[in-house]
């Protein structure tokens, strides 16, 4: 079970996963050592899976930011799959979901061409809806 100082240092690291021990600590109102030692049980329980970076599509080039909507032909959704794999450099998220739409898949193009290629070779396999990401 999580205590309000492991929450608070969940709280820092999603801000800022490069903090010194020592600077959490001060944030926490623990020693760096103590500190050190609650992030450690924290990764040993599976509560952090890891850390990570946020990247800026944008300026990588990828100019347009697109939500769509898949719709599979059938119940065989491997073929469908293994597109996504091959376009992997396109892809952020692929997820299975309940509803209307069988997965939401999260793309990110350099341009509306390129968009335009990856949605002919999708409706070979699947029906989509897509989405034009205007801002966060």
């Amino acid at each position: 079970m999580l205590d309000n100082t492991d929450m608070h240092i969940l709280k820092e690291l999603t801000k800022n996963s490069r903090i010194t021990m020592k600077e959490l600590g001060e944030k926490v109102h623990l020693t760096g050592p103590a500190t050190s030692a609650r992030v450690a049980k924290l990764e040993d329980n599976g509560i952090i899976e890891g850390y990570t970076i946020k990247v800026n599509q944008v300026k990588m080039g990828y100019i347009v930011h697109a939500i769509i909507h898949i719709y599979t032909k059938n119940t065989n959704h491997q073929p469908y799959l293994s597109f996504i794999k091959e376009q992997v450099q396109f892809v952020i998220n692929n997820y299975k979901v309940s509803g209307e739409s069988c997965y939401l898949l999260e793309c990110k193009f350099p341009g509306n061409e390129i968009l335009d290629e990856f949605l002919t070779g999708l409706s070979n396999l699947a029906s989509y809806k897509l989405s034009i990401v205007i801002n966060k």
